[in-house]
């Protein structure tokens, strides 16, 4: 007899620059609530954002953040996110690195669980860095605790308060 499925907080990013951008979000969103192991709570409002980092000229993004509960592993989410990206259109091989995209599915934490390997870190190494990324996410679950043992709303103000002064 197998031992239970650990069910695991986990988060996930959403962003996209080309095409019809909420509409593919959408899509994304559907995609995740129908997928076994992995039950969606709450999905943030889109955030019209400027892109970060990559060629210039792109266009802005969308961006929006979801949590819920899962019980597959963080490569099983890996392998689920990179699916539905392919569904939606991008083609990884192609792209310029923060280049512009159809959908980018970034999983940023799966509970308390580590994982450092080239292909797969989680929790998302820049996490705490993104505007982008914590706006949406304090928006659904400002208490969310994130790498550090600071909320997602404490990493937000932070962020904020590191602009204010650097600026």
């Amino acid at each position: 007899m197998s031992a239970p499925a650990v069910r695991r907080r986990v988060a996930v990013a959403l962003g996209a620059n080309l095409g019809r951008r909420r509409t593919t979000l959408e899509r994304a969103v559907a995609a995740l609530r129908a997928s076994d192991g992995l039950e969606v709570e709450s999905v943030s409002s889109w955030h019209e954002t400027a892109p970060v980092g990559g060629p210039p000229g792109q266009p802005p993004y969308r961006n929006g953040a979801l949590v819920g509960w899962s019980t597959r592993s963080a490569r099983e989410l890996l392998q689920l996110l990179q699916g539905i990206e392919r569904q939606l259109g991008r083609r990884r091989e192609r792209e310029v690195r923060n280049g512009p995209r159809a959908i980018d599915l970034d999983l940023l934490l799966l509970g308390d669980v580590r994982v450092d390997e080239p292909d797969l870190q989680v929790p998302h190494p820049r996490l705490l860095e993104r505007r982008f990324v914590l706006a949406p996410l304090a928006e659904i679950a400002p208490d969310l605790v994130l790498p550090g043992g600071t909320t997602a709303r404490a990493a937000l103000a932070a962020l904020g308060d590191a602009a204010a002064r650097s600026g």
